[in-house]
C-alpha cells in the first residue's frame, strides 16, 4: 500500500529531483560500443536430416579434436595414487581434488569405449569445459583392462588447459576415475 504523500513530502521529493538535476544534468548516457553477435539466418542453420546431423557431428569433433600422442609417457610413481600438476599451478588445488573439495562439474564415463573414441571425447570434454567456465571434470575410465586407465592421464599432460588432475575420491568413482582442473581460455 502506497502511503499518502502531504505537501512537506512533495516540496520534499521536488527539492531531491532538482538537486540530482543539478548534480548529475550534464552526463550523456554512453553509447553502446558493442558488436552483437553474428546471428544465424534460418536459411542457414543446420537442418534436422540424417545426412546433415551426421556431418554437424564430424564437423563438431573435428573442431573439438586435439591430437593426443600415443608416443609420450609420463612418469607416475606406482606407490602413490595418480596426481599430476602442471608447472606454474598450485599444488594445493590438487590437494583439495583429492579430498573432494571440487565436486565435477562434468562428468565423462568412458567404459566401453576404444582409445581413439575415448581420446575424441575427451578432448570435446575439455573444449565443453572450457566454453561453459567449468573448473573440474571427472573422467571415468573404469578398471577393465586397464588400456584407458594408462592412457588418459599421458593424454591429458599434453592438453594444455589441464592445470592438473588427481585420483578421484570414493564418492566420485575412486580408482577408475580422475578429477581433473580445467584452465580458462
Amino acid at each position: 500500500m502506497k502511503k499518502k504523500l502531504t505537501p512537506n513530502d512533495k516540496n520534499n521529493e521536488q527539492a531531491e529531483l532538482s538537486l540530482f538535476q543539478q548534480t548529475f544534468g550534464d552526463i550523456a548516457p554512453i553509447k553502446q560500443d558493442k558488436i552483437p553477435p553474428h546471428r544465424i539466418s534460418g536459411k542457414h542453420k543446420w537442418s534436422t536430416s540424417k545426412k546433415n546431423s551426421v556431418e554437424t557431428a564430424q564437423i563438431r569433433q573435428a573442431n573439438a579434436a586435439f591430437q593426443f600422442s600415443d608416443g609420450f609417457e609420463g612418469h607416475f610413481d606406482l606407490d602413490e595414487p595418480l596426481k599430476y600438476v602442471r608447472e606454474p599451478e598450485d599444488s594445493q588445488q590438487v590437494k583439495r581434488l583429492k579430498r573432494g573439495d571440487y565436486p565435477p562439474d562434468l562428468i565423462l564415463d568412458l567404459h566401453g569405449y576404444t582409445k581413439d573414441d575415448a581420446k575424441l571425447e575427451i578432448a570435446a570434454l575439455i573444449q565443453a569445459a572450457q566454453k561453459q567456465h567449468c573448473q573440474c571434470v571427472s573422467i571415468m575410465h573404469g578398471k577393465g583392462t586397464y588400456v584407458l586407465k594408462k592412457a588418459i592421464p599421458n593424454w591429458l599432460i599434453q592438453h594444455p588447459a589441464v592445470k592438473g588432475f588427481h585420483q578421484a575420491p570414493k564418492q566420485w568413482g575412486g580408482q577408475s576415475a580422475l578429477l581433473v582442473l580445467i584452465a580458462f581460455l
